[in-house]
């Protein structure tokens, strides 16, 4: 099972530091990949119809996943990183296979996408596209993705999107991985049909049950159960050892990936949510875990202007 950690984003202000520093422990404390969470806009949430029922407000900071991981594979050698998730519908599908394309071969083939559909209609607004038909554009989103990412002229026509004999160069060094999130039954149908793999975020309940939900679901599209991938994302964690129990009893279930989730549990600085990192590593026996100051010392090009 590889094992992540989500980017704390709301509890550090938007503090590039924080960007650096969590990145580089991620990889030292020997962290398979980082996973980052994706909001264009932050709404107010009074006085809406109808109701913006998501956690996140304006006062959320969020960074560009995109843009955050290009500079994080610049400064680290090995991990992972996951959009969790992208909300694919209300972007342009030809500039995110670009922005997918550019990232996974600027990393060395590090980024798997994870997408979904979102909640914030006013950020759908903001952006142009209409949050009434979101589900439905994702799915032939995903498969015009896989057309750019893999032909070199594309002559697509199709609900949302119409691609007139045209292509992105370059593509892709491989396959790009397409996980799906969400929460409702649509989204486990459609992971179940077009996807990878499956993102568990905060929302999700009886995880262990809904998974294997899922794999039925994937076996009865004639699919290979053993390819299709499952992540949770541990929150609620009380201590680094209930966190380390509940990766390990997701294993034991079948789960392919796990990402640890920091926030809200008080950390007040950068150095807590990395020594709670560091802590839940040494107890999961990886590789940088016995030694939390190692993952927070700089490299000797740090610091310096390129």
């Amino acid at each position: 099972m590889q094992i992540g950690v989500v980017y704390p984003q709301i509890e550090l202000g938007g503090d590039p530091d924080a960007v650096r520093r969590i990145g580089r422990a991620t990889e030292e404390l020997g962290f398979d990949h980082l996973l980052a969470y994706d909001h264009v806009l932050g709404a107010e949430h009074a006085h809406r119809t109808p109701t913006l029922t998501g956690p996140y407000t304006e006062h959320d900071p969020f960074h560009d996943p995109f843009v955050m991981f290009a500079y994080l594979a610049g400064r680290t050698e090995r991990i992972g990183f996951v959009s969790g998730v992208i909300v694919l519908p209300q972007r342009q599908t030809a500039l995110v296979a670009r922005q997918v394309a550019d990232l996974d071969l600027l990393s060395g083939g590090r980024f798997r996408l994870g997408v979904g559909v979102g909640w914030n209609h006013v950020e759908y607004q903001s952006l142009g596209q209409d949050f009434r038909t979101r589900g439905a554009r994702e799915e032939e989103q995903i498969g015009l993705l896989r057309r750019l990412w893999t032909e070199p002229v594309v002559d697509f026509t199709g609900r949302f999107d119409r691609v007139d004999r045209a292509g992105t160069l370059p593509h892709p060094s491989r396959p790009v991985p397409i996980w799906l999130g969400g929460s409702s039954s649509a989204a486990l149908d459609r992971a179940a049909r077009l996807g990878d793999g499956f993102i568990f975020g905060g929302r999700s309940t009886n995880v262990h049950e809904t998974w294997d939900r899922l794999r039925d679901l994937v076996s009865a599209q004639n699919r290979e159960v053993g390819e299709f991938g499952g992540e949770y994302a541990v929150f609620g964690a009380r201590s680094p050892s209930e966190a380390a129990d509940r990766i390990r009893a997701w294993g034991e279930v079948g789960g392919t990936h796990a990402s640890i989730v920091t926030m809200g549990m008080g950390h007040s600085s950068i150095d807590d949510h990395i020594e709670f990192l560091a802590d839940v590593a040494s107890m999961l026996g990886l590789p940088g875990g016995s030694d939390p100051v190692a993952a927070q010392r700089p490299t000797p090009t740090e610091g310096r202007t390129p």
